[in-house]
């Protein structure tokens, strides 16, 4: 008996000395003690949890060559070969961070996302359309964002003491020429295209991405919707027009159609008008949206909108008797692109298209006939590959195709010029963990009609702490000339402009905040001598800065059932351009520019009011009767507008909108005679708007199956 109790006994201490004691410490990349680590070997039930200090321990009867796996939430995946031989195993696991796209920090510098898919979301769709003032007109609601400059006789988009034909605006991708409508001189145009095409937009007011080029300033890349949700037809009556879209959605594809009218000559005989029209604006348009699935990860989009526009208006010259010179202008305009974007295996994916411009202006001036055609070709491929979580690589070829004539036919003159223009952008992403990212691009550019090739580089990083994050962006960008100074010199080189951006950005509780400074170098800009209407000399001999800071709030949370933000945006810009001869402070870059919007639900009164306060410290001006070039500023600008959307049932609504309720004269400018009177004076009129107030009365009648569909996406 004791020998079968010795022999037990024995057998029992050579298990024990046959288990093999493995410890160790669970760490990051910085050395800092991970806890709640899960560490196991592969294939077995032996394993243990980090303690709070990161530390481990378990035994194992495994012998010979194991895997050793260390999981922590947050963290990949780490295995280790080990041989376990019955003896003490010390192991130091290092993790590297996972990075996640939802929580991983994000560029901010320059850019302001407007759309559902990103943590920096500025605008929606919907914002857009229920900013009183903007009056459904998407560049109305970016002028309430900072960086912005509301010049009130033009309508366009001016970022940053650029001028508008510094903004390009995309469409999926794509670039739109003559994105915005052709107007008299000091008569406001909008874009041509409805807010309600777009699920959302990245508005960049500097230092924005190698994939976009050709702009001195920002870009507005509008992003299409994809599938609608249901069939139906909607009803728009206006009081200056009215229109009517169908819908019809299947399982792999949709179609949309629609048709608009507006006339503003029952208006303008009713509203006492600043403008002397001898006819009233007048435009109509269709379009057509097709959307498509494509196998199990592809999309297709095809979309093509044409308009007409017709307008003839008097405008005075100052010191001149009676109406003054006489303008008409008949536009006809065609914008069509198809787009398309594909996921591929082992983490490729591809996306591009094919975009076309087409606008024709038959311009009379008194009794001279002008003719102007216009005509964008835009094709795009972009390949990018994620490698792994942390690095992502874009590869991408454009081309551009452009040109530009203008004739005189009662002359029988005739200008022309054509231009092709390709470009090559790459673009590297690296997430060094979920606080930190860098982003390097470069893009490249050749034009055949200018004999140019030009290099951009452009870099940006963010680090994110905390709810907030700090970014930094710099970068090169180049903008040929305008066509119309192009037909007249066809060796006119690239301008060139340098940003750098330092931002801070914060977003937390439905409350958003960001403060941002900029300077921009200007060099190459056109210069020449005599008028505009006919420059003389042209050179690019223009220089220039542009320089500030702006700040952004915004707020759901506070107030209950109430929406608002705050932008103001400092701009001290200074530049040569065109036909002055110092550098001056342009008329578009007023220094000081704010607004205030707030919008308001009152569920009892199945109510939303809305209201916008913009205002900037003046636009300068030159007066010819003192010394010196833009010596001179107006008035501060100030507009208050006011609107209220009812819905008396689910899929009906009533909007109404007033723009400058309070009446106030904003004047833009002067514009001087040509020569000084008999007292040597130089005769002034000032440039205003056409109507102190501009008002809008709106019925949305939505036709669908549910009867409870309703078009709050287009207020």
């Amino acid at each position: 008996m004791k020998a079968i109790y010795t022999s037990l006994l024995t057998l029992l201490t050579l298990a024990g000395w046959a288990q093999t004691h493995i410890s160790g410490k669970v760490t990051d990349t910085k050395g800092i003690s991970i806890p709640g680590a899960n560490v196991y070997l592969k294939g077995t039930y032996d394993g243990a949890s980090s303690d709070v200090d990161g530390q481990f321990s378990f035994t194992s009867d495994e012998k010979g060559k194991q895997t050793l796996v260390v999981q922590a939430i947050g963290y990949k995946s780490s295995e280790e070969n080990v041989d376990l031989e019955g003896s003490n195993l010390v192991v130091k696991s290092t993790l590297q961070e996972t990075i996640n796209l939802l929580k991983a920090v994000t560029i901010t510098a320059g850019a302001m996302e407007a759309g559902d898919e990103k943590k920096s979301v500025v605008l929606k769709p919907i914002d857009i359309l229920t900013t009183s003032g903007a009056m459904g007109d998407i560049t109305g609601a970016f002028q309430t964002l900072p960086g912005t400059a509301t010049v009130g006789n033009d309508g366009r988009l001016f970022v940053r003491g650029g001028d508008a034909s510094e903004t390009s605006i995309y469409m999926d991708g794509l670039q739109v020429g003559n994105a915005f409508g052709t107007s008299a001189s000091n008569v406001p145009t909008r874009t041509r295209f409805s807010p309600n095409l777009f699920k959302g937009s990245f508005f960049s007011t500097g230092g924005y991405s190698a994939e976009f080029g050709q702009a001195l300033s920002s870009t507005l890349a509008l992003n299409s919707l994809d599938m609608p949700l249901r069939n139906q037809g909607d009803i728009s009556v206006l009081s200056v027009g009215g229109g009517y879209t169908h819908t019809l959605v299947g399982k792999q594809n949709a179609l949309t159609a629609s048709a608009n009218y507006v006339n503003l000559a029952p208006y303008q005989r009713i509203v006492k008008q600043n403008f002397d029209w001898e006819k009233a604006p007048e435009n109509w348009d269709t379009e057509i949206a097709l959307k498509q699935k494509w196998g199990k990860a592809g999309f297709v989009k095809a979309y093509f909108h044409t308009e007409g526009n017709n307008m003839v208006i008097w405008q005075k010259v100052p010191g001149q008797e009676g109406r003054g010179r006489r303008v008409g202008i008949n536009n006809q305009y065609s914008y069509g692109n198809v787009s398309f974007r594909q996921a591929g295996k082992h983490d490729w994916f591809f996306s591009g298209g094919l975009a076309y411009s087409y606008n024709r202006d038959k311009i009379n001036l008194d009794d001279l006939p002008v003719r102007q055609l216009n005509q964008v070709v835009h094709g795009k491929m972009v390949v990018i590959k994620d490698f792994s979580p942390q690095f992502s690589l874009k590869n991408g070829l454009e081309y551009f195709g452009k040109t530009y004539s203008e004739a005189l036919p009662d002359e029988g003159k005739q200008r022309n010029m054509a231009d092709h223009q390709f470009n090559h952008f790459v673009e590297t992403s690296y997430y060094f963990n979920n606080n930190l990212v860098a982003v390097a691009g470069l893009r490249t550019g050749y034009s055949m009609l200018a004999k140019q090739i030009w290099v951009t580089p452009r870099f940006s990083v963010a680090y994110k702490m905390n709810e907030g994050q700090v970014s930094l962006a710099a970068g090169k960008f180049k903008q040929l000339p305008e066509e119309k100074l192009r037909i007249l010199d066809n060796n006119l080189k690239n301008a060139g402009s340098d940003h750098y951006i330092l931002n801070y950005f914060f977003a937390n509780n439905n409350r958003t905040f960001r403060a941002e400074s900029f300077y921009k170098i200007y060099d190459n800009l056109i210069t020449y001598t005599g008028a505009t209407s006919a420059p003389q000399n042209i050179g690019q001999l223009g220089s220039g800065y542009a320089r500030g800071f702006d700040f952004f709030y915004r707020d759901r949370q506070t107030v209950k059932k109430t929406d608002f933000w705050v932008t103001y945006s400092f701009v001290d810009s200074r530049r040569r351009f065109a036909n002055y001869e110092t550098r001056v402070q342009p008329s578009f870059a007023p220094k000081h520019n704010g607004s205030l919007v707030v919008k308001h639900f009152i569920g009892k009164l199945k109510s939303q009011l809305g209201s916008s306060w913009s205002w900037n410290s003046g636009y300068t001006y030159t007066n010819p009767n003192e010394p010196g070039e833009m010596q001179s500023k107006t008035s501060m600008y100030s507009n208050l507008s006011l609107s209220w959307s009812y819905l008396p049932k689910p899929n009906v609504i009533l909007h109404v909108a007033c723009s400058n309720v309070l009446g106030r004269e904003n004047v833009f400018g002067y514009q001087y005679a040509s020569t000084p009177n008999e007292s040597g004076a130089f005769v002034s009129q000032p440039v205003g708007q056409g109507a102190k107030r501009f008002a809008v009365v709106a019925l949305f009648i939505t036709l669908s199956k549910d009867k409870a569909a309703n078009q709050l996406n287009n207020l």
